[in-house]
């Protein structure tokens, strides 16, 4: 591990086992839903330049989150390492885990489409369903997310 990244794993300030990168992002996680919800109250409101400038930074943050994430569960060894002093099922938390992740993937790929084909989808009429269909994959990608965490870090 690189020195200058050691602080990744450094106590976390939710004050549980997780480390510091962890805590970040999970902090992330839960307000993603309110974030969205932001953007989305300016397509709403009809401000759709808005909307699209929001949608795109905060789905370009998702995935620098996601791999600041992955990045630090992969050198601090793993599900299988962070679940050492959970008191917790090891299956039951890796069903958990193994569900949000396929909520998460569908979610991000959804998300690209939503973003990156608003355009056609526009044309289509199907812009706004996508959206919500989006927006709900983002709610529990998060609940999901924050479930997990609980059951690594707190139980």
């Amino acid at each position: 591990m690189s020195s200058d990244l050691g602080y990744m794993f450094e106590a976390g300030f939710f004050g549980t086992r997780a480390p510091l990168f962890m805590d970040i992002v999970t902090l992330i996680v839960a307000l993603l839903p309110f974030i969205v919800a932001f953007a989305i109250s300016f397509a709403v409101k009809k401000r759709y330049r808005t909307h699209s400038y929001l949608q795109i930074v905060i789905f370009a943050f998702s995935v620098i989150v996601l791999s600041y994430f992955e990045y630090g569960v992969r050198v601090g060894g793993g599900f299988s390492a962070f679940m050492q002093e959970s008191g917790v099922s090891y299956s039951y938390a890796l069903i958990v885990l193994v569900a949000h992740i396929i909520i998460a993937v569908i979610t991000v790929v959804l998300w690209g489409i939503a973003i990156f084909g608003a355009k056609k989808l526009l044309q289509s009429g199907r812009h706004r369903k996508m959206g919500l269909i989006t927006f709900t994959g983002v709610v529990l990608t998060s609940l999901t997310g924050i479930w997990v965490y609980c059951l690594m870090f707190i139980y």
